[in-house]
């Protein structure tokens, strides 16, 4: 698929109807009390070939340390909507321009059994930017290809035991990073919905 015409494709992907959120199966426990809001940047790279930009997170951060995401987090009382929150965000994070954004618009929401709901913000970025990364918060940036995330036979569900309860989640692969959970999840819609419009 060219930089071009999957544009065109998640332009169409933006525009669709909102659809209800999105739990995949791995975060099943019920919620004590209403989920936090949050949001985060999907940056598909229109490079030749294109990917999806994702981040490892530090070692020491007291919350998923070491884990793949995208950059996001919490929609703070002065962010203006989740994707303000999301390019704040990535800004901060990864030192990314939001001149050199171009939001899309939303996936569904998604719900996390650590009680946020995730605001997926999708957008493309040129390719061969200078990312400035937090020291504090990111260890390394990388691409997941187009190509492997259009792949139905890419991702993995698995199953863990967790707090007594039998979780299932899903798994993309990577020579060198383990991606899982929430940003796997995301991942599995977005590649969902591209698919979709192959034919």
């Amino acid at each position: 698929m060219t930089p071009a015409a999957l544009r065109v494709r998640l332009a169409e992907i933006a525009a669709e109807p909102m659809a209800a959120p999105v739990s995949y199966r791995d975060d099943v426990v019920p919620l004590e009390k209403p989920p936090i809001p949050a949001a985060v940047l999907v940056p598909v790279v229109l490079g030749d070939p294109p990917g999806v930009l994702l981040t490892k997170r530090t070692a020491h951060l007291s919350h998923h340390a070491g884990q793949v995401s995208f950059p996001g987090g919490r929609i703070d009382p002065g962010d203006s909507g989740p994707e303000a929150a999301a390019l704040r965000e990535a800004r901060e994070e990864i030192g990314l321009d939001p001149g050199n954004v171009e939001v899309m618009g939303r996936l569904p929401d998604y719900l996390t059994g650590t009680g946020y709901r995730i605001t997926p913000i999708l957008a493309v970025v040129p390719p061969d930017l200078r990312y400035e990364m937090s020291a504090h918060e990111v260890e390394t940036i990388f691409e997941l290809p187009m190509s492997v995330v259009m792949d139905p036979n890419a991702p993995r569900l698995q199953r863990q035991h967790v707090r007594g309860v039998w979780r299932d989640y899903w798994v993309w692969p990577h020579p060198q990073h383990y991606i899982w959970g929430a940003t796997a999840a995301i991942l599995v819609r977005l590649a969902e919905r591209l698919r979709e419009r192959i034919a």
